[in-house]
């Protein structure tokens, strides 16, 4: 029994705590005796009881304090390994090659909303020249994804990055029959394509690896700057996020 009234007075706490009503350690749980346990169990009951209002409130605190805590450490990853994530694989970039602002968009080519995306990719580079634009392929939805990967990384291998890129959107759905039309269409050398693909393959765990210290959850995802998105984002928000990578925020 003194345990559970010991963890009923820390619950307590944090919740206090989580609602801004009391700090947690102001509510610290103390020694209790005996004669206490009675009372204790009943303020807590009592207390909860009468405003139960404050357990959804509570939970709500406790998910925005994960969201930041998930924040500034993805942001911390992004500041440590800037040049890594910055630096594009071979051709797999557009935009201005000295550009005071690097977004990085993981991406895979199935992904519907890395497709809705493209407008805002396309707006961003007509609309800002001190941007550059890395892609890094993180195909996570398919084997057609994977497939799809390697082939955009032997056509950044080739400096065909953006040919691909475009043909493959443009062919439809991801199959075999249109990565191999976006090929043809680039102009690939297909026989380099394929001595490539152990070395694309290294690239993509090496993608996947970075994403998992990011806390990535999905497609698209960006980095900017500290900022690391896992979402679609509308090109006011890029637009946004780009400015205060500028601002050094």
């Amino acid at each position: 029994m003194n345990r559970l009234i010991l963890a009923g007075v820390a619950v307590l706490g944090v919740i206090l705590g989580a609602v801004g009503l009391l700090s947690v350690q102001a509510f610290a749980p103390p020694r209790v005796d005996v004669a206490d346990r009675a009372r204790i169990e009943s303020v807590v009951r009592d207390y909860i009881l009468a405003h139960p209002e404050i357990l959804p409130e509570a939970m709500q605190k406790l998910q925005d304090r994960e969201t930041a805590d998930r924040g500034n450490r993805a942001a911390m990853v992004a500041a440590q390994n800037r040049q890594a994530i910055e630096t594009p694989f071979a051709g797999a970039w557009a935009g201005n090659p000295n550009g005071d602002v690097t977004l990085v968009e993981y991406f895979d080519y199935n992904c519907g909303y890395c497709r809705a995306s493209l407008p805002a990719i396309a707006a961003l580079l007509k609309s800002d020249p001190k941007i550059r634009i890395v892609y890094r392929d993180f195909p996570i939805l398919a084997q057609s994804s994977v497939d799809a990967a390697k082939m955009s990384l032997a056509a950044a291998e080739q400096g065909k990055f953006q040919a691909f890129h475009d043909a493959l959107y443009a062919g439809g759905p991801v199959t075999a029959q249109s990565i191999a039309t976006a090929a043809q269409r680039a102009g690939l050398d297909m026989a380099r394509a394929a001595a490539f693909a152990p070395r694309a393959q290294e690239e993509i765990a090496a993608n996947e690896a970075m994403a998992q210290k990011l806390g990535l959850t999905g497609t698209p995802s960006w980095v900017i700057g500290r900022k690391v998105v896992s979402s679609a984002l509308p090109l006011e928000e890029l637009q946004k996020a780009i400015a205060a990578a500028r601002g050094g925020k």
